[in-house]
């Protein structure tokens, strides 16, 4: 099992604040991790920020996000010997437009 905690920065805030987009990019990161997507739940907070779930078969990636300061805080879970929650943190910082992303790898 493999549990990826990143962050993301330098994203602009019109991407940050979108949860229509949220919800596409997460669904696209599902995909990248080679991770059955079931469901996708969001939240869009006022005045800013968006909270999104994707519940995977083999676990969740989840982002939350704060358009004023460019970042977004995710994690992706994955419990399939073949999940790659890199290759979804890669598609969220390519997606978000980032600038850094920092992170840790977790062995579960």
């Amino acid at each position: 099992m493999k549990h990826l905690l990143f962050k993301i920065t330098g994203c602009p805030f019109d991407k940050l604040n979108d949860e229509a987009l949220i919800r596409e990019y997460i669904k696209m990161a599902a995909q990248q991790s080679l991770s059955t997507l079931l469901e996708v739940s969001s939240h869009k907070f006022d005045p800013q920020g968006v909270t999104a779930v994707a519940l995977l078969a083999e676990s969740h990636i989840s982002i939350h996000t704060w358009p004023e300061t460019g970042t977004a805080v995710c994690d992706a879970f994955t419990c399939s010997d073949s999940g790659a929650p890199q290759a979804a943190a890669e598609c969220l910082m390519t997606c978000l437009g980032g600038e850094d992303m920092t992170g840790e790898l977790i062995m579960r």
